[in-house]
């Protein structure tokens, strides 16, 4: 029985829920009527129902996806402005003893390079990506209880926090490691993580079990309820997603959403944010061998009718996605990306060779920090490198309160400018630093209070002269 209310997996994503939902969408994707009323409703920015987002999903009317597409563009500009938060991955250890097949670090891959980074090394790669401008980090790990159990997690949390190089230090670490024990996730949140990432990689029962044969991520439920376990544990954010292309897009579209408004009933509050990443290739995987990929296409519409269906979250997308698609996604939802992103264990500081790879799947954006950063300002975007609502207790419901009565805005547009011009200072090329000075000119326009406005112009002036770390 359907229940989202429900702690039982089976239960907030149910089957026969999803399959009704998927008949539905089918029977009414040409409903003009429907599809209006709905896009109207959504025009309210409180969101869609897993079954009424699915019949947008589906709907083939041109013009009626044009409406999709614009509203998108507008609920995304209300809530995130032009603001898009960078962030990088780093990979701690690709030992893993679970048998993903979609996955290079399964178990049974003989030739990947299995690596597992000191301390040492862990302090080199952060010191390589201050180096870059990043303040903000996710920490990547495979299951590995034996190499990588919560200790070694924790003990590296606290060597990235404790290095300050030069103007560099890391503000905010996520964390995206297996699915763990409530006393584990009590101690990730004593270690000051900020969101707690997971994949859901696939919500079809049957199919995520053939896909994780062996292993402990085999266990659909004690994955699935993970989220749960972490908010018990007192982390207030949380991040989901699917893999799409492992599985039929649109159940786990359904499925995703159906998870996001599980969260909402049973903890008060929804996920920080969703990621969106597609199977990409990889040293033992053929991304050909899974026969639900999705075009470009499809991938646009998923993240605009997400993006109306969750106006308050957060929207991921990583350098799986090339230069072109990335750019596509920007207006339609897409808050956060990563940039100058290594997927191998070590390689911000020695780069390697194709035949040791360690790698979890290839980038297809391989342009460094300062390149992507010069092209979000060339299309008016303002990349920022906050992270003062994390260290300033805004998270959980707390943070989605502010999100949903607009009052964020007066946090976000000034940290952003700020974080920007440290960045601008610190590590841009000339190019970089001459277009992000006059976006920054130009956006100081649009806050809202002349009092935030004209602290945000003092404290602007005070980091061009050195200061650093400001923030509302």
């Amino acid at each position: 029985m359907y229940n989202k209310e429900s702690l039982t997996a089976t239960e907030f994503i149910n089957h026969e829920e999803i399959l009704e939902t998927l008949e539905y969408a089918k029977a009414n994707k040409n409903n003009r009527e429907l599809i209006d009323s709905l896009i109207e409703r959504a025009a309210d920015c409180k969101g869609l129902t897993h079954r009424e987002a699915a019949v947008l999903l589906e709907c083939d009317l041109e013009d009626e996806n044009e409406k999709m597409y614009s509203l998108a563009k507008e609920i995304k500009q209300k809530f995130y402005g032009n603001r898009i938060v960078m962030f990088a991955p780093l990979y701690l250890s690709n030992y893993c003893i679970n048998g993903c097949v979609y996955c290079p670090y399964h178990r049974q891959n003989k030739h990947i390079r299995r690596k597992k980074l000191t301390q040492e090394e862990i302090r080199d790669e952060v010191i390589a990506l201050q180096d870059m401008g990043h303040k903000r980090l996710a920490l990547e790990t495979g299951e590995d209880p034996a190499n990588n159990p919560i200790e070694y997690v924790l003990e590296s949390i606290q060597t990235i926090y404790g290095i300050k190089h030069k103007n560099g230090a890391i503000r905010r670490v996520n964390v995206n490691i297996a699915a763990t024990t409530v006393e584990n996730y009590k101690k990730l949140k004593d270690a000051g993580i900020g969101t707690y990432i997971l994949f859901q990689e696939t919500y079809h029962k049957e199919n995520y079990e053939k896909l994780h044969p062996t292993g402990p991520k085999h266990d659909y439920a004690y994955h699935t309820e993970a989220m749960d376990r972490a908010m018990d544990g007192g982390i207030d954010d949380v991040g989901i997603g699917v893999l799409f292309g492992l599985n039929m897009y649109r159940y786990d579209f359904v499925g995703l959403l159906m998870h996001a408004e599980h969260l909402e009933a049973a903890k008060g509050v929804g996920p920080h944010t969703i990621s969106v990443p597609r199977i990409r290739s990889a040293d033992d995987i053929d991304p050909d061998s899974f026969s639900d990929a999705i075009s470009d296409e499809i991938f646009q519409k998923i993240v605009a009718v997400l993006r109306i269906a969750v106006p308050y979250t957060g929207m991921i997308i990583s350098t799986r996605e090339s230069q072109k698609t990335r750019e596509k996604v920007l207006d339609l939802g897409i808050s956060q990306i990563s940039g100058g992103s290594s997927t191998s264990v070590g390689g911000y500081v020695e780069p390697e060779k194709e035949e040791d790879n360690s790698a979890q799947f290839d980038v297809s954006d391989t342009r460094t920090l300062d390149e992507v950063v010069n092209w979000l300002l060339q299309l008016g975007y303002i990349p920022s490198f906050c992270t003062a609502c994390y260290r300033e207790g805004r998270t959980g419901d707390r943070f989605m309160s502010l999100v949903k009565s607009g009052q964020i805005a007066n946090c976000c547009q000034p940290n952003a400018l700020m974080t920007l011009k440290e960045y601008l200072e610190d590590y841009a090329s000339p190019d970089t630093k001459a277009k992000g000075d006059f976006v920054i000119n130009e956006e100081l326009k649009d806050i809202p209070k002349d009092k935030v406005r004209n602290i945000a112009i003092e404290n602007l002036k005070a980091i061009s002269q050195g200061q650093r770390d400001f923030r509302f």
